[in-house]
Order: structure tokens, then C-alpha cells, then sequence
């Protein structure tokens, strides 16, 4: 019998695409101090790839079993050498937004796969270029999608996709948080198999 699996998230967005698979799982908030980790590692200087990186395989320890396994992941977006997170409000969305339009950012979408005898890993990286947008068109977006639970302030699966002119990716699913292209590779090669339900 194979391990569950385990998806280390309680966004509903991530959940969403790992339900494409049709393989069962479960879901369960990763036992790890993310704040503290990112503030740690932004001390220590990490590129913005290294610090998705770190967190996404923390969270995916932090669950580790003997018969499970643990999928993990963590979104970043990266500005000119500056790291945006979640706004959580209103004020810091609109902050982040009009500091976006305009221009090209990159969103790195890292993930983990955890098992008791393997850990696989990807730092995906989605290039972006936001409108010219003016004030009031990111004021009634942030009303209408209330984006704060997102990194860089937008949900590509609501009305977010309309805030761009250009988008370049391999996976579009790594934009809403699972690179899930790979992550089926990567399940199929540890015996999962897809649809079963």
C-alpha cells in the first residue's frame, strides 16, 4: 500500500490543484514557524530562490512520517531585488500593486516532496509583466478579489490575470502555487497512480 499523501497547506487554492490528480489525500498545517524562518533567512542574506526554497522544504519536514508522503510548497515574488510576501490588508496590497504595474517581476513557486527515503525539489520561476495600471483600476481590484492571502497581491485564478499583458511559464499552475506538471511526474515515479477518484 502506498504512503498518504499528505498536502502540508491549508490554502484551498493549493488543495484545488492537487484534487486534479484524483489521487487521495490529506490535508494538514506544516508544525513550523515560517515567519520566523523568512525573517532568518533574509538575515542571512538568502536570493529570493534560496528563501523559497528553505521554507518549502521546512514545512515538508515538519510533517515528516514514516508512511506518508508530505507535499510542501512556498511562494515569493521578486521585484528589482526586493521580496514580496502576503500583504494581509488593504493598505500593503495597494502598496505592492503600484509598486508591480509596469513592470516585469518573477514569481518563484518552490515545492517539496517529502517521502521517509526521498525529498524532491523545484524552484519554479514564472516571469510577469503587470499593466500600466492607474490607481483606481488597482483599488477596485484589490475590492474585488481581496487578494491579501497571496504573494504579490493577486489571484491569477480570480480576476488577478487581467492585471497582466505578458505572462511567461512552463506550468500555469505554478502561479496558483503547485507546479503541478511536475509534482504528477514526480508522484507517478513513486508508484501514485491518477483518477482514482
Amino acid at each position: 500500500m502506498l504512503p498518504t499523501l499528505i498536502l502540508a497547506s491549508t490554502s484551498k487554492y493549493r488543495a484545488e490543484l492537487i484534487q486534479k490528480l484524483g489521487i487521495p489525500f490529506l490535508t494538514k498545517k506544516p508544525n513550523y514557524d515560517e515567519d520566523t524562518a523568512k525573517s532568518e533567512g533574509l538575515l542571512k542574506g538568502f536570493t529570493p530562490e534560496r528563501l523559497a526554497e528553505e521554507l518549502s522544504r521546512g514545512k515538508a519536514r515538519s510533517l515528516e512520517g514514516p508512511n506518508q508522503t508530505v507535499i510542501a510548497g512556498d511562494q515569493l515574488v521578486h521585484l528589482s531585488g526586493k521580496i514580496l510576501g502576503k500583504s494581509e490588508r488593504f493598505d500593503l496590497a495597494l502598496e505592492q500593486l503600484s509598486a508591480l504595474r509596469g513592470q516585469w517581476h518573477q514569481l518563484i513557486t518552490a515545492v517539496t516532496i517529502k517521502t521517509a527515503q526521498n525529498e524532491f525539489h523545484i524552484n519554479h520561476v514564472t516571469h510577469l509583466h503587470m499593466r500600466q495600471l492607474t490607481d483606481q483600476e488597482i483599488e477596485n481590484y484589490l475590492r474585488s478579489d481581496a487578494p491579501y492571502d497571496c504573494a504579490g497581491s493577486y489571484k491569477i485564478e480570480k480576476s488577478g490575470l487581467i492585471l497582466f499583458d505578458e505572462i511567461k511559464t512552463d506550468d500555469f499552475s505554478a502561479i496558483q502555487g503547485i507546479p503541478l506538471i511536475w509534482v504528477a511526474s514526480r508522484l507517478k515515479e513513486l508508484g501514485y497512480e491518477y483518477f482514482q477518484k
